[in-house]
């Protein structure tokens, strides 16, 4: 009985890249920014007032801007701190120390009544607000269409 052994082939390297472990990687990644997004927004979500014309307001998005929000039941928000509207002033004059904008953005419900807005607004000018942001969203235009010319014309 004879027992052949076969000469092993010498491998060369491959140079392909695998790419599976970084579409992987890349695929959870984006499942844990897809379920993190939400949870970034600053402060409590309401239904804002839509306006055709809204002035933009981009400091109200920044990391340090004070935002207090009036939901549609009248709870008022600081950030995303439930507090009595009347708590505002001390808690919002604290913040504004050592600051040179003294801008409070307010976010109001559509729905929230006119009183508990007032309400807010006027706790924030004792506290020495000098300027109140209210934060609208924009109707979306609806694009006309152009009427076709007559041909002959």
């Amino acid at each position: 009985m004879k027992i052949e052994f076969k000469k092993a082939r010498e491998s060369h390297p491959v140079s392909d890249i695998n790419v599976t472990p970084m579409v992987d990687v890349m695929l959870v990644l984006l499942i844990i920014f897809m379920v993190i997004t939400p949870l970034l927004s600053k402060g409590v979500q309401v239904n804002m007032v839509k306006t055709k014309n809204p002035i933009p307001m981009q400091a109200a998005d920044k990391s340090d801007a004070i935002l207090v929000a009036v939901t549609r039941d009248g709870r008022t928000y600081l950030n995303s701190n439930q507090m009595q509207p009347d708590d505002l002033a001390p808690k919002v004059k604290d913040l504004l120390t050592n600051r040179l904008d003294k801008t409070v953005f307010i976010r109001a419900d559509q729905r929230a009544k006119y009183e508990k807005v007032v309400s807010v607004v006027d706790n924030l000018r004792a506290a020495g607000v000098d300027q109140v942001g209210l934060l609208t969203e924009q109707i979306p235009q609806e694009k006309k269409p152009i009427p076709p010319k007559p041909a002959g014309q």
